[in-house]
């Protein structure tokens, strides 16, 4: 799909689609037209006259959470949560296996997302934040909220739950198990209601303790990683990278 949408466009030497590929996993046809075109427009404002690898980088971020802000003022105690959370995210990420390897860091805000929350596991960046700044920002809260839905589908309709077996009592549905319309029947009781609640918090918690287990293992480069986004505001793949190879830890 990258080829059929490069056609026309001057890619340099060093631009290798099946590494962009990788990148992009789970990018859309449309998603995938819209980053190359606008790898185009960023090499046309530069002058230059082949997409380079960088250009295209610089676009797959552009694409998944929008156009940075510069011109907002952020205050420095929320700068040095936002790195910290989002430095989390990324050492949880390297350290857990069979997850894609961490492409960008960055605290610059952009659009609505916020910072690039997506690229690494939901629990990393709220159990940094807890653990080396003793605060919470509202960007961890938002995670949390999207992992208790992760939870709550394995749970309730993947039937992921040994304590409840493999039964999908929610048959798909998005309404939260608390809440629901009175109109609503569920098909459960509410003791199993419970039990479902109960297996939720336990999985979230799990999954919380285990980051904080990493971080705790990997603090040295949790703390680099988050002081260097303070000084560039962005960190680059291979740069992340560094720090654990220097420290001679590997993905485990």
């Amino acid at each position: 799909i990258l080829k059929i949408h490069a056609k026309g466009k001057p890619l340099a030497e060093d631009v290798d689609l099946g590494s962009v590929a990788r990148a992009t996993s789970g990018f859309t046809g449309a998603d995938l037209e819209n980053l190359l075109n606008e790898a185009a427009l960023l090499t046309g404002r530069r002058g230059q006259r082949f997409i380079t690898e960088e250009a295209i980088h610089q676009s797959v971020i552009k694409v998944i959470a929008g156009p940075e802000k510069h011109s907002r003022v952020v205050p420095e105690a929320e700068r040095r949560l936002t790195a910290y959370h989002e430095a989390g995210h990324a050492v949880v990420m390297q350290a857990l296996p069979d997850l894609d390897p961490v492409h960008q860091i960055t605290i610059v805000p952009r659009g609505q997302a916020g910072g690039m929350n997506k690229i690494a596991t939901l629990t990393g960046g709220r159990a940094a934040e807890e653990m080396m700044l003793g605060d919470i920002s509202t960007g961890a809260s938002s995670d949390i909220q999207r992992a208790t839905a992760i939870a709550r589908k394995m749970v309730g309709t993947y039937g992921m739950s040994s304590r409840l077996g493999n039964v999908a009592f929610d048959a798909g549905t998005d309404e939260v198990f608390i809440g629901k319309s009175m109109a609503h029947t569920r098909p459960y009781s509410e003791k199993t209601a419970a039990e479902m609640d109960a297996e939720i918090r336990a999985i979230i918690d799990e999954a919380y303790e285990k980051c904080r287990e990493i971080l705790a293992r990997y603090k040295t480069e949790l703390t680099a990683v988050a002081e260097y986004l303070l000084e560039h505001e962005t960190m680059d793949g291979d740069t992340f990278k560094t720090y654990f190879t220097q420290s001679g830890e590997s993905r485990q």
